[in-house]
């Protein structure tokens, strides 16, 4: 089943067309890559996907719905979902525990008024009872009481992913997950974003690791100035001789 659907996107900044008549079909229960060089149009992408940006021409589809020309809020609501950059700004004076009961409140549209009244106990169990079940899924236990700003960087980026899957996503879009981790680092984000999709939701990715990207991803999307190189599984888009001309080079991509 397609979950996200993209048809003829475009963007025009000025004169300037950032996409250009761009598809792209996102599948229930798959990882798909977004990958393509610096300037390539991927971040303008995601705010169009998530109603930062209006979109000049063509139209977004969501769980068969159309969402184009909602607001980023209207959209989160219906479970898609994104991670930004960089984590620290993102509850950076909470702790982890405190951020993600945040994240939670937000979406569940329980405000502090109810909290206190003591009308909503019940649920406030649960949520705490949801969040530490979130902390402990992404390695985060021992760092539930420390500031999220004080946070070492892999920490930090799986903080990142665990603030959004509190909001209960159907669709989740990273940025750039393993961006400044180490080999080890990286690999353990991997399983941790495989955990996330055998949970039962659907990742779309940003990243610059082509080692990460071809590991992970069921397809892959390449983006250059501003349209659609190429798709396929990571072989096929290790064998594009035109992906490998315009990207990276044979070697890493490859790696």
């Amino acid at each position: 089943m397609v979950l996200l659907e993209l048809r003829g996107v475009t963007k025009y900044f000025g004169g300037l067309a950032a996409v250009s008549d761009f598809d792209m079909d996102v599948n229930e229960g798959e990882i798909r890559a977004l990958i393509g060089p610096n300037g390539a149009g991927k971040t303008t992408m995601y705010n169009l996907i998530t109603g930062v940006y209006p979109v000049t021409e063509g139209k977004i589809s969501y769980n068969g719905q159309d969402i184009t020309g909602l607001t980023p809020h209207q959209i989160a609501a219906k479970g898609l979902v994104r991670t930004w950059q960089p984590t620290s700004i993102l509850f950076g004076d909470h702790t982890v525990l405190a951020g993600i009961m945040v994240a939670r409140h937000l979406h569940a549209g329980m405000g502090s008024v109810t909290k206190f009244l003591g009308a909503a106990r019940r649920v406030e169990e649960e949520n705490r009872k949801k969040c530490l079940e979130l902390i402990e899924f992404f390695g985060l236990t021992q760092f539930k009481d420390e500031l999220a700003i004080n946070l070492p960087h892999g920490h930090q980026r799986a903080l990142g992913v665990a603030l959004a899957m509190a909001t209960e996503p159907k669709l989740l879009l990273l940025d750039e997950p393993v961006t400044g981790m180490n080999p080890v680092e990286t690999e353990q984000f991997m399983g941790v974003i495989r955990n996330v999709r055998d949970s039962g939701i659907t990742v779309l990715l940003v990243e610059h690791d082509m080692k990460a990207v071809m590991g992970i991803s069921d397809q892959i999307t390449v983006l250059s100035f501003g349209k659609k190189l190429a798709e396929g599984t990571p072989k096929e888009i290790q064998a594009n001789k035109e992906v490998v001309e315009a990207y990276l080079g044979a070697e890493e991509l490859a790696a």
